[in-house]
This record gives structure tokens, C-alpha cells and sequence, in this order.
């Protein structure tokens, strides 16, 4: 029992532990080991190749021919098929039966040559004596069917002919008007709309409207075009004598002719750049499947 731990018993249930094999032996890996050694070492079965079918003993295993029994005794089976049908025609008791004569033949078509009866009466093709045919008496006469189908023509039938009723032009499509004035009438009010049931969020049909288009409104009236307007003489153009202006002698200043320098833009708040206010800023919209799921 050791000093420390538990004991042999204890652990496997043995009175002392089984010594292991494999201490002290030398590792040998398995990497490229041959799956069959003795396969790879020392001589291996040498066949001595094909041998073609002959009747010669080479073809066999055995160097000579081996019987399976020794000593059996040999049998011909055309003998002994001979022997077998010799003791079955003992058992006849008398000789074989032979006709007299062959088969005989017909001579013709229609002959009975060969037959064991000769004709009989009832296949005779002579014709048998028939009584006179009397024809039957006629039937009455009467007089002929009128032409025509009696769609149209007048007295063709047996009795009477029917009076004709003209039909109203389309009457099924008259009453079932009338069916559905009835109908409106009866009917109070327009139909019932509930407008909790919700809705999606994009219409099937986009150009459907529940409500009445508003009346179709009138074009104003056009308003007459007044001709262009032309003067009486034409203008007058510009000479020495401003025979085209309103005064004679137009006012002459003394101001000499100079030209503005554009200024460049500053940074001050009175000359600022112009910024255009934000427009409306987009919001979250809720998808259509989340509608769906929620819904």
C-alpha cells in the first residue's frame, strides 16, 4: 500500500497495478509507415503467369489429373440410355400399331374422296323449290305536302296558323332597368362607410376618388385684342435742326464725362452676400413593412 494517495484496490480494484508494456521501448513514428510491412520485405508469392484453356494437364492446378472417387466404375450414358428404352418396350404387350393404308387425299373441290361417309343431303347446293312471290297491296293516295317550312309562308300547317306578336326591341335591357329603379328606390340613403378601418399607406389606385369632381369650370370669356396702335406720320430722325425731339434745344450740362469704379464687395454687415433661408428639413418615415408587422 503506498504511503500517499489511494491504494491498488481502491483505484482499479486489483490487489497490485499490472506493469505497463510499452516502458522502455523506443518510439517509432508512424509518419510514411507502410500499412502492411511484411508485405515490402523478403520474397513475396511469384505467380507463374496466365495459362491459356488446352486440354493438356497444364491448365490445372494439379500436376495430374485427380478422380473424386477411386476405384468407381466407368458408365457410358448411350449405353445405359439404350438399355432403358430396350427394357421400356418389354413392357408392350403387343406390336406397335400401323394403319393399313396412308392418309388419302382430295382429288377436288367438293369431293369426298377420302372421307369416311359419303355426302350428305343436307349440304346439297341444289336450290329448294320456292312458293310465287305475291306482291302487297298498295296504300291510299293522297295528295302531296305543300312546299316551303312555315316560317313565312301563309297555310302550310294542319290547323290554324298562330298569330304573330311582334317583340319590343331589347326587352331584357328594359327590365332590368326597370328592376334597378325599383331597386334604388327602396334603398335609403348611400352605402354604409366606416372610416376607423385602417388604411395603407399608398392607395391601390392611385386615381381613385371617393369624392365628386367638382364642376367643370366655364374658360373666362376672351377678351377682345386691341389693334396695335400706329402713328399718324412717322417718326421724325435726329439732324442738325432736332427736328425728331420734343424740345429744340435740349439742356447742355457742363459735368465732365466720368465713369463709376464698381466697388468691391466687403465684409461689413451692410454689405453682406445674400443667403436664402433653410427650406423644410425631411422627418423619419415609418416603412411600409414595419406598418405591416405592427399592424
Amino acid at each position: 500500500m503506498p504511503a500517499e494517495g489511494k491504494s491498488d484496490m481502491e483505484r482499479i480494484g486489483l490487489f497490485s497495478e499490472i506493469g505497463y508494456v510499452t516502458i522502455g521501448d523506443k518510439y517509432v513514428s508512424h509518419y510514411m509507415r507502410p500499412f502492411n510491412e511484411a508485405a515490402s520485405k523478403n520474397r513475396q508469392m511469384l505467380p507463374g503467369g496466365t495459362k491459356t484453356l488446352s486440354a493438356l494437364q497444364a491448365g490445372y492446378f494439379e500436376p495430374q489429373f485427380v478422380r473424386i472417387f477411386d476405384g468407381e466404375a466407368y458408365s457410358n450414358p448411350v449405353q445405359l440410355r439404350r438399355r432403358y428404352r430396350l427394357a421400356e418396350s418389354k413392357k408392350n404387350l403387343g406390336k406397335a400399331f400401323l394403319p393399313s393404308n396412308g392418309d388419302k387425299l382430295p382429288c377436288g373441290l367438293g369431293s369426298y374422296y377420302g372421307t369416311i361417309g359419303g355426302s350428305y343431303a343436307y349440304f346439297s347446293p341444289q336450290l329448294k323449290a320456292k312458293e310465287r312471290y305475291i306482291p302487297p297491296g298498295k296504300n291510299f293516295y293522297t295528295s302531296p305536302g305543300k312546299k316551303g317550312t312555315g316560317y313565312g309562308y301563309a297555310n302550310l300547317t294542319i290547323g290554324e296558323q298562330y298569330p304573330h306578336e311582334p317583340d319590343e326591341y331589347e326587352v331584357e335591357r328594359i327590365n332590368a332597368k326597370k328592376v334597378q329603379e325599383e331597386h334604388k328606390q327602396l334603398v335609403k340613403g348611400g352605402p354604409f362607410k366606416l372610416n376607423l378601418y385602417p388604411q395603407e399607406y399608398f392607395d391601390m389606385n392611385p386615381y381613385f376618388n371617393d369624392k365628386p369632381l367638382p364642376p367643370v369650370k366655364k374658360p373666362p370669356p376672351e377678351k377682345p385684342v386691341a389693334p396695335p396702335f400706329k402713328p399718324s406720320s412717322p417718326a421724325k430722325k435726329s439732324g442738325g435742326m432736332k427736328g425728331g425731339t420734343f424740345d429744340p434745344y435740349p439742356s447742355h450740362s457742363t459735368d465732365p464725362y466720368v465713369t463709376k469704379k464698381s466697388k468691391a464687395v466687403t465684409t461689413s454687415k451692410e454689405r453682406q452676400i445674400f443667403h436664402p433661408p433653410p427650406g423644410p428639413k425631411s422627418r423619419p418615415v415609418t416603412s411600409i413593412i414595419t406598418l405591416n408587422v405592427t399592424r
